[in-house]
């Protein structure tokens, strides 16, 4: 069992300072939509600021309910999987509430090093455990150790051909996605 968090907050800025960051119209579409692709449960977008999760809720009623519900059907099935969370405390206690499990905490960073859960790892943990896994992405500069230091596991980096590995979070996610539920042929 799979669930994807979006995390806006405990996340670094550029200058290693612990912020919240802002939610994106973006994000929400295209993660949604990810989420759905690779039949995760459900998409949490986590943030702490009341006024960013309403901004974040007009957006997804409007394609579960509003117009774009009849205007684009797809995107209303991917939209069903979102909720929104003040803490990630709050997800790990909604995900407890509808499988009678703690989950396991997976994370993500670009810059992660040693011990490293790998990608085709998790993909046979995730088809042979009957446990619910959270997978979480930070925005910003990354997740702040708070949260690092309280995951179960830390998933290996996205690597490039280049030095360069610094991904918009929906990149991201659509890779490794794919890279621990993708079809492999």
């Amino acid at each position: 069992m799979l669930y994807i968090v979006l995390l806006h907050y405990p996340v670094y800025n550029k200058e290693g300072k612990i912020v919240t960051t802002a939610i994106a119209n973006m994000d929400i579409h295209d993660i949604a939509r990810l989420t759905k692709t690779y039949a995760a449960r459900r998409l949490y977008i986590v943030n702490p600021i009341p006024e960013q999760r309403n901004l974040a809720q007009e957006i997804i009623d409007h394609w579960k309910e509003g117009y774009g519900a009849t205007f684009n059907k797809f995107r209303q099935a991917a939209f069903e999987l979102i909720k929104t969370e003040e803490r990630l405390s709050d997800v790990l206690t909604d995900i407890f509430r509808e499988t009678g499990n703690v989950p396991r905490i997976v994370v993500t960073g670009a810059n992660f090093s040693g011990d490293l859960l790998k990608f085709a790892e998790f993909g046979k943990m995730l088809k042979n455990d009957n446990v619910p896994y959270i997978l979480v992405f930070g925005t910003g500069s990354g997740i702040a150790d708070e949260v690092v230091n309280m995951a179960d596991y830390r998933l290996e980096p996205i690597r490039g051909n280049g030095s360069y590995n610094h991904l918009a979070v929906r990149s991201a996610v659509a890779i490794v996605l794919d890279r621990v539920m993708g079809v492999k042929s």
